[in-house]
């Protein structure tokens, strides 16, 4: 029986792509691969000044908001777990200190239930925003972050409500 692991998702089968590993026998975390070659652009050259202005004038801030997005990067894995876990998404460190890199929600969570949901089958992707003054490119194979296999409890009231369909936000709940 499994207990917790990895798989390549159906899209990325044949892109020779790497199960996440750690890379010493002590480390906590998995290191997640690039699934493919992906620019993040720096918020400086793609708006982040227009989104400011927009701020201070009072001008319509929808249309700026759609150019400063975090981009996806895919990694072609999904993870399979109890139901009583979920697997954590860290950045590497390197990516912020060397590359001004940083998970835009600071911290993935990736519950059991969005492996194999019917909308993108679970596929784990990070979602980076780029705060250098540069664009910076991702090449497939690179290490990109680490997912931390954790437990988590429920409170004694708990009533989950409504079910997945997809991933990022699928549950509906704001």
């Amino acid at each position: 029986m499994k207990t917790r692991g990895f798989e390549v998702v159906t899209a990325y089968q044949e892109q020779e792509i790497h199960l996440p590993v750690r890379a010493t026998q002590q480390a906590a975390g998995y290191d997640f691969e690039a699934a493919a070659d992906v620019v993040i652009p720096s918020i400086w050259k793609s708006g982040i000044l227009d989104m400011a202005k927009a701020l201070l004038s009072g001008d319509a801030l929808a249309a700026v908001q759609k150019k400063v997005k975090p981009v996806l990067v895919p990694t072609g894995i999904k993870a399979y777990m109890g139901e009583d876990e979920f697997l954590q998404l860290c950045n590497r460190s390197s990516n912020s200190h060397k590359r001004f890199l940083i998970l835009a929600n600071g911290v993935g969570v990736i519950d059991s239930d969005y492996y194999n949901n019917p909308d993108n089958e679970g596929h784990i992707m990070l979602q980076f925003l780029n705060f250098g003054p540069l664009d910076v490119t991702i090449k497939k194979g690179e290490r990109i972050g680490q997912g931390i296999f954790l437990p988590f409890l429920k409170a004694d009231q708990d009533q989950s409500v409504g079910t997945r369909t997809g991933g990022f936000g699928s549950t509906g709940q704001q």
